[in-house]
C-alpha cells in the first residue's frame, strides 16, 4: 500500500475512535472553514453575482460584497514616479437573516463562517457541503489545494482581589523577565508547528483582550491547515480532511488549557 495514503488512513482512523471532545458551553465566538482552490481564471465576482444570488439567496437572504484595497506604487532609480490606489471585488457573502451564518465565495475558494452560538461541527457538515457543491457548480475549480478550519475563542477568566495567575488557566502560559519585579499586564503568544502524524500545519495566536475589574479577557485564536490536494468533486476526501483537522485543533486546545480552564464551559 501507497505509504502516504496508509498514513493518511491511520491518522483519520484514530482521528474517529478517540473520544469525541465536546463542551456545553464551548468560548467559540467564530468557526472558519476555507478551502483554498486552483481556479481556471481569477474569477469575475461581479459578474457571477446574479446566478449566485439565485443559487444561495433562498437560505442566506442577506448579502454583502467585500472589496480590497490595492496600492500601487512606480519607482525609478532616484524617487517615486507614481502611485495610485484602487479596490477591487474580493469576496460575495451570503448571509443568513440573524447575519451568524456566512457563505463566502473569495477569489482564492471558499469560506463558511459561523458565529456563535456555536452547537457543533457535526450539525454543519451537511450545509458545508451543499453550499460547497453549489460553489463548485459555479466556479468549477480545478483543484483543492488547501482545506483550513479555524476557531476564534474568547475566554474570560475570573480574577481574584483584581489579580489572576494565569498558569492556573494556561500550560502554555506567559512569563516576563523577572516574575517578582515585573506584572504582567498584556502578552501576545503566536507559534506555528507541524504536525508529525498527518503533516497538518498548526498555527495560533494567545492574547489578552481586556480586565474589566472582574475578569480578565484572553482570545485562542486556533487554527490547522492541510495541503493534501484533492478533487474538488471528491467530498469524502475533502470531509475526512475536515475531520482530521478538527481532530488536531481539539487537541491543541486540550493541550494549551488546563482542566481547571476547561471546567469554565461546562
Amino acid at each position: 500500500m501507497n505509504p502516504v495514503i496508509n498514513r493518511l488512513g491511520d491518522e483519520v482512523r484514530r482521528c474517529f475512535v478517540s473520544e469525541p471532545f465536546h463542551l456545553p458551553n464551548p468560548p467559540i465566538v467564530e468557526a472558519i472553514l476555507d478551502i483554498e482552490c486552483d481556479i481556471p481564471a481569477a474569477p469575475n465576482l461581479a459578474e457571477l453575482e446574479a446566478v449566485a444570488r439565485k443559487q444561495f439567496g433562498v437560505r442566506y437572504p442577506r448579502f454583502r460584497q467585500m472589496f480590497a484595497q490595492v496600492h500601487e506604487i512606480s519607482v525609478t532609480d532616484e524617487a517615486i514616479a507614481s502611485s495610485s490606489t484602487h479596490r477591487t471585488l474580493d469576496a460575495l457573502q451570503f448571509l443568513q437573516d440573524d447575519e451568524k451564518q456566512v457563505v463566502q465565495l473569495r477569489r482564492q475558494g471558499y469560506s463558511f463562517n459561523r458565529l456563535a452560538p456555536y452547537a457543533g461541527l457535526d450539525g454543519l457538515l451537511p450545509e458545508i457541503e451543499q453550499t460547497w457543491r453549489s460553489y463548485r457548480d459555479l466556479v468549477s475549480p480545478l483543484l483543492v489545494r488547501k482545506v483550513r478550519l479555524r476557531y476564534i475563542n474568547r475566554i474570560l477568566i475570573p480574577m481574584q482581589d483584581g489579580r489572576v495567575d494565569l498558569d492556573e488557566y494556561l500550560k502554555c502560559g506567559p512569563r516576563t523577565a523577572d516574575e517578582d519585579r515585573l506584572t504582567l499586564v498584556g502578552f501576545l503568544n503566536q507559534y506555528a508547528a507541524v504536525d508529525k502524524d498527518s503533516g497538518h500545519r498548526v498555527e495560533t495566536v494567545l492574547t489578552s483582550q481586556h480586565n474589566d475589574g472582574n475578569h480578565v479577557a484572553l482570545i485562542f485564536d486556533n487554527s490547522a491547515l492541510s495541503s493534501e490536494l484533492i478533487e474538488p468533486e471528491d467530498w469524502g476526501a475533502i470531509s475526512r480532511q475536515i475531520q482530521s483537522l478538527r481532530h488536531l485543533k481539539n487537541h491543541v486546545f486540550q493541550r494549551t488549557l488546563t482542566e481547571r480552564c476547561l471546567s469554565l464551559f461546562q
